[in-house]
């Protein structure tokens, strides 16, 4: 095929093999499968899993009829079919259903949503987005049929699910909240527990929710937190329930007991105008581990996972190669099933001036599937400056990344709980700055921030002006004239004329239209870039993401819902991570689309973020290097990857308008970390700048955060986009360094006015930089 052939021709090219279609294709669907089973994670185990052979189960709760792949909005994934969790375990031929119970709650679900009966938190929003699933209320099971279940079996499976989306949050109103169980539900698992001597939980969940009813229920003997695994997800916690598999995942956020033990409940909902991030870098575990008292708050520490088989982590050393630190632990399957361990290393730096986290992750590493008996040494490692704070106050050194004197402790284990303390540390004379930058990002009016010690600073107002940057290109700055020589862009990718003298030729009203957004063509719901016929620029579409790729049924086409991102994450497996990043970029390209808007890397703040079943984790450092693993993967196959949101996009209530309000350390220590990790160790060739303001700024239009900090600072060379729809001016926005304005412009008629639009001017050589980039990633794509 010629270079752009499927952009500008659209035509149907299988990928598979023997020129198999490959989107949706069995092989995907497998994969599907093994992420999300390796995915969930066994949070209590008692002796009731696996399931015995001949196992007799009843089933309650309408999940395992409304079962949720995965959550609204973008990441919304048109799949040819979901499996069910009463449907999974029917095909199990290895164990009995009690048929009657599960056809009840079957007939109550179909009821249920064609009568629009929704729980009673989040009703409003959920009803007017047509958010049925996920919100129904539980129905009571009639006693006769409680009574032939009973007779059947001793052994019954509680189901609980939960649903959210884009465009909303959950709230904590009144006597319930989504965190917790509603009055319905407890009523359907006490009924079992007094009815029932084994009882097992399936959480069929994409953010955290509240584990401590049976966590210390001792008439629930298991619990399994089995996610949103896309369209096998179901028969993937099948597979688990019966030992086909052996669980291996581990948590990436921190079960507390109440949803007021987390940091950030106070003040989540306190405005629609802002959210103030007072408790500063103690975020999830950082802070569990860290503040006075809060220790005993934790029911399921982070990182903590059971499998159905033991292993022995022993035989470790550490030492200081260069500029970094190795570590090496050997891992020995003690138990009686094959399985996967994840070792997990944390540092814990010197509180010195600054204050820092008990504990911070710093690498881990998944083994193989080890045998009973079979053992696996793994190596990790990581660059003595990773272990740095950054100073935003001035009590070591203003706007630096420093190491403060004294002993940085090394602790292994599989949680951050149970990680011990090794032999090995290292130790500092004196405080290092590792790298002097500028201040960015600084808020205006914090208020107040945490401490290690627990106790909250006052942080006074701030008059913080933020900077600017000056367009110092030097190309593309004649204007062309009439009748001038036109170059096409093949010209440029076979080397006949340089970038500089093609964009050359554009006028300044073109290069607006190229930074603009442009309409559908072909499957593509989301638009595309580009697009200049005259001067052979094609249009390259972009397909939303992360649990897939995004195509709307009426096409007629079926592809891949692959887990959550939180699921992702929980199996610790970057290389699995990587693969399904190949097959979703293998799915848009088949459907002649470039550019996939995915990962999604915001930290789980609250356990109330709508949309935290799009982001990884709590942890900035497993976020960014899940990211990176799906990078890699969707770039080996020449689709852009697009790396969204930057950045504290952590609550969708009135995130147009929002003000995010953090300190400039916890930002850069938590809501930047995971995004420079993935800049730096994967390259992406496009960044997708977040809705809300940060300390006042649009995110879209700071200057700071795109070119100061994710340019200057971190090397990043690709395209700058905004998210949908979002209310940047695109004028502030190319000013700051923001490429593309996305879906189609809502400006074309007057685009070129933007030239001399109040209150910034902008130059024709800020304009040739953008359209330089955006065009190097089209001469990128095949």
């Amino acid at each position: 095929m010629e270079k752009w052939s499927r952009i500008k021709y659209m035509p149907c090219m299988p990928l598979g093999d023997n020129r198999s279609v490959i989107t949706g294709c069995e092989k995907h669907i497998a994969l599907s499968r093994e992420a999300a089973a390796e995915g969930i994670v066994l949070l209590k185990n008692g002796g009731e899993l696996p399931l015995q052979k001949g196992a007799r189960i009843a089933v309650f709760g309408a999940a395992q009829i409304d079962y949720i792949k995965g959550g609204g909005g973008s990441g919304v994934v048109y799949s040819k079919y979901t499996r069910n969790i009463y449907q999974a375990l029917k095909q199990l031929e290895c164990i009995e259903v009690f048929d009657p119970l599960s056809l009840f709650y079957e007939a109550r679900v179909s009821d249920a949503i064609r009568n629009g009966e929704l729980d009673g938190r989040d009703t409003s929003v959920a009803r007017k987005l047509g958010y049925l699933k996920g919100n129904l209320i539980e129905p009571e099971v009639p006693s006769d049929l409680l009574a032939q279940a009973k007779a059947f079996t001793d052994t019954a499976i509680v189901t609980i699910c939960r649903y959210s989306a884009e465009y909303f949050d959950r709230y904590a109103d009144g006597s319930e909240t989504y965190f917790e169980l509603s009055g319905e539900e407890r009523k359907m698992v006490q009924t079992v527990c007094d009815n029932f001597k084994k009882v097992i939980v399936l959480l069929n969940t994409g953010a955290m929710i509240d584990t401590s009813w049976f966590a210390d229920n001792e008439k629930i003997g298991a619990a399994l937190m089995i996610g949103q695994g896309g369209m096998e997800g179901a028969f993937a916690a099948a597979d688990v329930l019966v030992g086909t598999v052996c669980p291996s995942g581990k948590l990436v956020d921190t079960c507390a007991k109440t949803f007021e033990d987390y940091p950030s409940s106070a003040g989540f909902h306190e405005s629609l105008d802002y959210v103030k991030y007072v408790e500063d870098i103690f975020v999830g575990y950082r802070y569990f581990e860290t503040i006075p008292g809060m220790k005993e708050k934790v029911v399921y520490p982070f990182g903590f996972g059971l499998s159905y088989t033991d292993f022995e982590i022993s035989a470790i050393t550490g030492a200081v190669i260069g500029e970094n630190i190795l570590i090496s632990a050997t891992v020995k399957n003690v138990g009686g099933f094959a399985g996967k361990e994840v070792v997990q290393v944390y540092y814990g730096a010197p509180q010195g001036k600054l204050g820092k986290a008990a504990r911070e992750l710093c690498a881990f590493q998944k083994t193989k599937l080890l045998a009973p008996g079979e053992a696996q040494t793994l190596t990790m490692s990581f660059a003595i400056a990773d272990m740095a704070s950054y100073d935003d106050t001035g009590a070591v050194r203003k706007s630096a990344w420093v190491m403060e004197a004294g002993e940085y402790q090394i602790f292994v284990g599989n949680s951050v709980r149970d990680a011990k303390k090794i032999d090995f540390a290292y130790s500092l004379c004196d405080t290092r700055v590792v790298e002097q930058l500028t201040e960015y990002c600084a808020p205006h009016n914090l208020g107040k921030r945490l401490l290690a010690s627990g106790e909250y600073v006052d942080v006074p107002q701030n008059d913080y002006t933020p900077k600017t940057f000056a367009c110092n290109e030097p190309c593309a700055c004649k204007i062309p004239a009439d009748g001038e020589q036109k170059y096409m862009l093949i010209d440029v990718a076979e080397g006949r004329v340089s970038l500089d003298d093609f964009v050359a030729q554009l006028t300044d009203d073109e290069m607006w239209r190229l930074l603009a957004g442009k309409r559908n063509v072909g499957v593509t719901i989301t638009d595309g870039m580009g697009g200049l016929a005259k001067y052979g620029i094609p249009t390259p579409m972009t397909a939303d993401g992360p649990a897939g790729v995004r195509i709307k049924p009426v096409t007629g086409i079926f592809t891949t819902a692959f887990p959550v991102e939180t699921m992702l994450a929980c199996t610790w497996n970057t290389e699995l991570v990587e693969r399904i990043g190949v097959a979703a970029a293998l799915e848009t390209k088949e459907n002649n689309m470039c550019m996939w808007l995915a990962p999604a890397l915001n930290i789980h703040r609250s356990p109330l973020c709508g949309r935290n079943f799009e982001y990884f984790s709590e942890d900035p450092f497993v976020s960014g290097k899940m990211a990176a693993a799906v990078v890699k993967g969707t770039q080996s196959q020449r689709i852009v990857a697009t790396v969204k949101h930057y950045a504290c996009n952590n609550k969708e209530t009135n995130r147009k308008e929002s003000d995010s309000v953090l300190s400039e350390r916890a930002l850069r220590e938590i809501y930047l970390k995971g995004f420079e990790i993935c800049v730096k160790e994967s390259e992406p060739w496009m960044v997708m700048t977040a809705y809300n303001l940060i300390n006042g700024v649009r995110a879209a239009e700071h200057a700071e955060l795109i070119e100061g900090i994710l340019r200057g600072e971190w090397g990043f060379k690709g395209v700058v986009t905004t998210d949908w729809h979002g209310h940047g001016e695109r004028n502030r926005e190319v000013a700051a360094g923001n490429d593309v304005h996305m879906p189609c412009s809502l400006y074309e008629d007057r685009s070129i006015d933007y030239i001399d639009t109040v209150p910034c001017k902008i130059p024709r050589g800020q304009l040739a930089k953008c359209v330089k980039r955006l065009l190097e990633m089209i001469l990128w794509m095949e």
